[in-house]
């Protein structure tokens, strides 16, 4: 008996090394995934860095400097923090070592191009940066990086194997222990197998807390994943943004003049260049490219109204039969008692005809295309499993084809920007990338479902709106050739600080018969408002330097509550557009316009607020 219970003794004993040993397996599994979060933090400065140098050489704007010098000083740390962790490791120091004079070399390969654009060497700059030095050293970075992953998670591997050896023998010594207890008796093999079930429940709970463990590591490593795309995309939806504000200024100036050519010619004034249709042809070409990039970035101004998608759906679809062509047929399932949405309806109507432009380009010979209205709910289920979906109930819009459908793979990169499958000069790729910014600008969500050889489906979730009426949209096409004009009578201030845009605007006021007076900042504006109390309407872009367009309207409404004011801006992050949503009460028009569409919303803003 006193045998026996040595054997259990000792069973017991090698049970609770088992416990231990386990317990620093975890302990070093965690640390092992901290290692490779720093790692992963580690890399992704260095790359944020060399994004901050890219932008800074190629616009010297203080908003890329001022990231990059905010990361460049929490690169020393991350290494020192590294070289702790890594403290009882030589062979991970040795590598850690290699890393630093590689992070050392990156950093001052970003320092010097940095330099040389600060001293207005921009071209040596770019000469630096085309020497393939940094891509180089980046790649030297990454596989170092790779490396120290991998060698952690070999270590971590091999912790687990021995932990998981010591477990098997304490299996077949409590084996053994229970046939040597047998001919003890009956109070000995009680005893053994309480001690047994003990022993085999801790076991259990040792299994259960490992594959905790396993899925808290997966759910992380996913987590990760997810922020560093969230993060990309935030990160490419600035850079649009700044992109289409300078582009909008340019096609302001384009289409403007090339729309005041076109009325002298009206008017049998020949002097204009040949080539001014293809000019005009260009720049809205251009137009459009660029609120295809403001809609991905979500910086496009909504105007949402209480909307009923069977209403618009049909409306669409009549276009779409036109649009489309005869080898496509076009079906549309209404569901009845459908729910109303908060939704921009002209944006919405534009997202329905890129999905099925689309679909078109995926059935070349031809097929059937299906719009289709439903009522939905998204459970806490689904949004488990779509990161970016919120639990709630929504408006379903539906848009299928039976054309070829789309691999995993590109479905995964189907919404990101000047992504297409489709041959040179056949699409932008910024369709379906329009789509998802406008979505998830109206607090939706965007599904695609699709299988190669059978076709796709595109299923867009709009939040419902409830007590409310539906709102039809009004038609967005326009004739030029009735454009409101105004009087003499009528004084209009036009504050813009880009010179050729502000001569441009001034211009074409003026030939709608207006009179103008201009400023070219806030100051100035405010001093012309004294002197003229005959001003009808302030005309203001929104982001200018010092004093902005909204200030400047405050400050002229508290002086003549009686103004009108038309702001006129070409990127929409800014004080008059809130989440993407025009401010109550405030009249936007977007750069770049044409004269008819100036014409129309300055008479508007006259005559409304009359």
């Amino acid at each position: 008996m006193a045998a026996a219970f040595l054997l259990l003794a000792a069973v017991i004993l090698a049970t609770a090394g088992l416990v231990g040993t386990q317990e620093r397996v975890a302990h070093d599994v965690l640390q092992a995934v901290d290692n490779r979060n720093e790692l992963d933090a580690l890399f992704s400065a260095l790359q944020d860095a060399e994004t901050g140098q890219r932008g800074y050489i190629l616009t010297k704007s203080d908003l890329y400097l001022k990231p990059y010098e905010n990361v460049v000083g929490e690169i020393g740390g991350l290494l020192r923090g590294l070289e702790r962790r890594y403290a009882g490791e030589p062979t991970q120091l040795g590598t850690l070592a290699a890393l630093r004079a590689a992070s050392d070399d990156k950093l001052l390969e970003l320092s010097q191009t940095i330099a040389l654009r600060k001293a207005d060497q921009g071209e040596a700059a770019l000469t630096l940066v085309r020497s393939d030095r940094g891509r180089l050293l980046m790649d030297r970075i990454r596989a170092l990086v790779a490396t120290l992953r991998n060698e952690t998670y070999a270590d971590m591997v091999a912790r687990q194997s021995q932990a998981a050896s010591s477990g098997r023998n304490v299996e077949v010594a409590i084996a053994f222990a229970v046939v040597v207890t047998l001919g003890l008796g009956v109070f000995v093999v009680a005893s053994a197998w309480r001690r047994n079930r003990r022993l085999t429940e801790t076991l259990d709970g040792l299994s259960t807390a490992h594959d905790a463990l396993r899925a808290e590591i997966t759910h992380r490593e996913r987590a990760e994943q997810q922020l560093r795309q969230s993060q990309k995309m935030e990160a490419l939806g600035h850079l649009t943004g700044g992109l289409a504000h300078d582009f909008n200024n340019m096609l302001a100036i384009v289409i403007g003049n090339l729309n005041l050519v076109r009325r002298r010619l009206d008017r049998g004034d020949q002097r204009i260049d040949q080539n001014i249709a293809h000019a005009l042809e260009g720049a809205e070409r251009a137009t459009t490219l660029t609120h295809r990039l403001l809609a991905f970035a979500r910086r496009q101004p909504l105007s949402p109204v209480a909307a009923d998608l069977n209403q618009i759906v049909p409306n669409v679809s009549e276009l779409l039969r036109r649009t489309l062509g005869e080898t496509i047929r076009i079906e549309t399932v209404l569901a009845g008692g459908l729910w109303l949405s908060h939704v921009d309806a002209n944006q919405l109507e534009s997202a329905l005809v890129n999905l099925a432009v689309n679909a078109r380009d995926a059935m070349p010979d031809g097929g059937k295309l299906t719009i289709e209205t439903v009522n939905a709910h998204l459970d806490d289920s689904y949004v488990a499993e779509n990161p970016g979906a919120v639990p709630g109930q929504y408006v379903l819009l539906a848009v299928s084809d039976a054309g070829s459908g789309m691999a995993a793979d590109v479905v995964a990169q189907a919404f990101d920007p000047f992504f297409t499958t489709k041959s040179a000069g056949k699409g932008t790729g910024l369709g379906l990338s329009q789509v998802y910014g406008f979505v998830k600008q109206s607090a939706g969500h965007i599904k695609i479902y699709s299988e190669v050889g059978k076709g796709t489906t595109v299923k867009i979730y709009l939040p419902r709106l409830v007590a409310a009426k539906a709102t039809l949209p009004k038609s967005a096409t326009r004739d030029d050739s009735e454009v409101p004009v105004g009087s003499p009578r009528e004084l209009i201030l036009v504050v813009e600080d880009e010179d050729r845009v502000r001569r441009m605007t001034v211009e074409t006021l003026r030939d709608l018969q207006y009179s103008v007076i201009h400023a070219n900042g806030a100051a100035h504006a405010l001093q012309l408002l004294e002197s003229h109390p005959d001003i009808t309407l302030l005309f203001t872009d929104v982001v200018m330097p010092e004093i902005g367009g909204k200030q400047l309207a405050d400050t002229a409404i508290k002086q003549r509550p009686d103004l009108k004011v038309l702001f006129t801006t070409g990127y929409t992050r800014n004080a008059v557009v809130h989440n993407g949503i025009i401010d109550a009460g405030v009249h936007l028009i977007g750069k770049p316009f044409t004269v008819a569409q100036l014409a129309s919303k300055v008479r508007q803003v006259i005559t409304d607020a009359a």
